[in-house]
This record gives structure tokens, sequence and C-alpha cells, in this order.
């Protein structure tokens, strides 16, 4: 067997506990995954520290650094992270539905863990914790596999929660973490089919349309995020301009931040003057079509017709002007990744057109979409957002990362 079918092998024998642990073991995993963290949060930083200095050193960009770094702050939030999902209602052994068939049988819909989760995500070390958090409490184990840029940080953390798994008597395998970042041990965890149940890539475009397009285990696409803000004609510029800034610039690194904005032609000059000094605080990058260059002048460049459905990350903004909201929803159809989308109008027949038709997770109107979030949603804590329709749309929360059974009782019927 391979190093990586070992881990996959133990994984599966952990997932069978974790099935049938109970939330009270769940929990008091939890809380010692989040005491443990805090205890040895210095060790956590060293090893974040060593990761930083080199991805500083090959040229990573300020955003991405950003979600790289870790801080005193970041780990008791992460450590906080834990403590809210052990607080979580247990979604394990909850009945969906139960009927009574005219035969006497009973019928219960139960929700049971996935299994063994596989999660691919890139630098991002809070997401080790966050991650392995939530399959535990769902009763699932994980295989995780985080990018190069954050070895040391992922190391550390899985060894820490390792560590709190055995004090309660949980299997340490219930997480377990890739040692070997090349592209081999991606594929092959992509192809391991006898023991992953699922896989979860988190990261940007590339990796989860990557991932999508390699694996032979079932994939559950999270995080595509090319989101939209539409200006209506009939907008409240003030208002539009605001949740613009918002959606761009509180954190542009993640999937929920806007990256094209559509106005309207309407109001074009008018947005612009509220919008343009806004963005410029942040020294957004602003890609425009001829329309918005010739409004916006020496503050943006031409955009090229890769920017329509690039994913920055970053702060760069693409710009495109629509003559009617026909054109806005039928850019965002061509150009959208079911992710989040927004509207800003005082028209309310634009706002039911924008959410009856625009096919994404979430649809809001006069909202930023940074709010497509597991936490401001009223779930909790998230695995991701997902972007396809089977199994789970929208932030994935504990309920999403169960299956469920069905518990048929009789008293002697055949069929």
């Amino acid at each position: 067997m391979t190093e990586l079918e070992k881990q996959g092998a133990a994984a599966k024998d952990a997932a069978y506990t974790l099935a049938v642990a109970g939330t009270e073991r769940k929990n008091a995993a939890l809380l010692a995954i989040a005491d443990a963290l805090e205890a040895r949060a210095a060790d956590w930083l060293a090893a974040n520290a060593e990761d930083v200095a080199a991805a500083r050193k090959n040229g990573m960009t300020d955003a991405l650094l950003d979600r790289l770094t870790l801080t005193e702050a970041r780990v008791r939030g992460v450590a906080d992270g834990a403590r809210q999902v052990a607080a979580l209602p247990d979604p394990v052994g909850t009945v969906v539905s139960s009927v009574t068939r005219p035969n006497g049988l009973q019928i219960e819909r139960v929700r049971v863990p996935l299994g063994v989760i596989g999660i691919i995500y890139e630098a991002r070390p809070n997401v080790t914790v966050d991650a392995a958090a939530l399959c535990l409490k769902a009763g699932n184990a994980c295989i995780l596999r985080g990018g190069r840029e954050a070895f040391a940080s992922n190391r550390c953390a899985v060894e820490i929660m390792r560590n709190a798994l055995r004090a309660v008597s949980l299997p340490e395998d219930s997480v377990a973490l890739v040692q070997d970042t090349s592209r081999a041990s991606a594929k092959e965890l992509m192809e391991l089919t006898e023991y992953l149940d699922v896989l979860i890539p988190r990261g940007g475009a590339g990796l989860i349309r990557s991932v999508a397009a390699a694996a032979k285990v079932p994939v559950i696409r999270t995080g595509e995020g090319v989101c939209h803000i539409y200006i209506d004609r009939a907008a409240n510029l003030e208002m539009g301009a605001e949740i613009l800034y918002n959606a761009k610039c509180s954190r542009p690194s993640v999937c929920n931040a806007a990256e094209c904005v559509l106005v309207h032609a309407d109001v074009l000059e008018a947005f612009w003057e509220k919008a343009a000094p806004l963005l410029a605080q942040k020294r957004v990058r602003l890609r425009a079509d001829a329309a918005a260059l010739r409004v916006l002048g020496a503050a943006a460049e031409a955009a090229a017709d890769a920017d329509w459905d690039a994913e920055y990350g970053d702060y760069i903004l693409a710009v495109k002007t629509v003559e009617s909201l026909d054109e806005a929803l039928a850019f965002i159809r061509a150009h959208g990744t079911g992710h989040s989308e927004a509207i800003v109008t005082e028209d309310a027949a634009s706002a039911e057109r924008f959410l009856n038709e625009v096919d994404a997770a979430a649809v809001y109107v006069n909202a930023s979409t940074r709010f497509t979030d597991g936490g401001e949603f009223g779930m909790g804590a998230e695995i991701g957002i997902s972007t396809q329709k089977l199994h789970a749309r929208g932030p994935m929360g504990l309920e999403e990362m169960c299956s469920w059974k069905y518990l048929v009782r009789g008293n002697g019927q055949v069929r």
C-alpha cells in the first residue's frame, strides 16, 4: 500500500468510530482541539512564520499573503470557531421525515455522516482546522491536502488536533494530512475511490475545475466566485457605490468578493463619480469596457475578453456597461459561476426579475455578495460555498456534510 492508501484505510476505520461516537464525545474533542490550539499558539505561529517568509520570498501577492498569515487574534478566532461548532446542533441521527405505510411499515429518513471526506485547498491554514472541526462534528473523518505554501502551518495544526483527539479517546486518524504536496499526491487522492466517499476542493476556479475534471471520487464543487454587482438605472447610486466597495474591498481574496460590476448606461457617469473615489482608497485597478473608459479615463485600463471570466482574488475589478436589465442578465448567464450575484435598484419589478432569473446559489437585492457565508446565513460554520446543484448548494453547513439512510421497521411484512 502507498502511504496515502494507508491513510485512507486508517481514516475509514476512524469514520466508523466517529459515526457512532455521539454528540458528547465529538464535542469534547472539538473543545480539546480549541484549547490545544490556544495552548500551542506559539508553535503554530512559528510554523506559519516559516511559510509566510518563504511565500514572500517567492513573490506571493499581498492578498494571498493575507490569507496565508496567522496572527494571535486569528489563532484565537480559529479556536473560537471550533468551540462554536461544538455548540451547534448535531445533525447526525436527525429524523428528516417519517411515514407509516398502509402495510404497517414504519419508514424514517435519518441523517448519517458521509464517511471519509477528502479536502484539497490552497494556502489558508485556518481551513485546516475549520474543515476538520466541521467534518468531526458531522461524524466524518477527513484527509486534508493543503497547498505547499502552507505546509509547515498545516502540519503543525494537524499534529495539535491529532494529539487532542487521542486525549479524549477518539481515533487520531479522524484527521489526517497528506504529507506530500506534489501533483502526484493530489492525483492519487483524487483517485482514492476505495477509501474516500467525497472530495471537496476549496480555492480558486483553476483548482476547482482541475479537480472536477480529474477526480474519480465524487466531487462537491465549492468557491468558484466570479460574482457580479449590477447597478440598475433605478439604483440608489450612493448605496450602490458603498455595496460595490464592500463587495470588492472588504476582503478581495475570498470567493464571495465581487469581481465584476455591471453599470446601466443611463447612470454611468453619475455612478462612477461616487464609486471611483471609494475604490481608489484601496487602489483598485479597474479594467473597463470602452464606454466606461470614456468616463473613467486614466483611472482605468482597457479590459480584455479574459477579464469577464477572471476570478482575481485581488484589488482588481472588471467594469462592464450595459444598456438594460436584459443585457445584464444575459451577461451574468454567460460569465457567472453560480456563486453570488447582486442587483442594486429601487425598482421592485427589476428586483423580482433579477431574483427569479439569475441562476446562482445566492441572489441579492441591495446587499453585498460578501454575506454569502454560513455564519452570516445563521448556519454556524461552513465547509465552503457549493456552486453546484446536486446534494448541496450555497453555504455547506453541518447538515450538508451528511447523507441519509432509511430506517424501516416492520412486524413480518413480505412483498
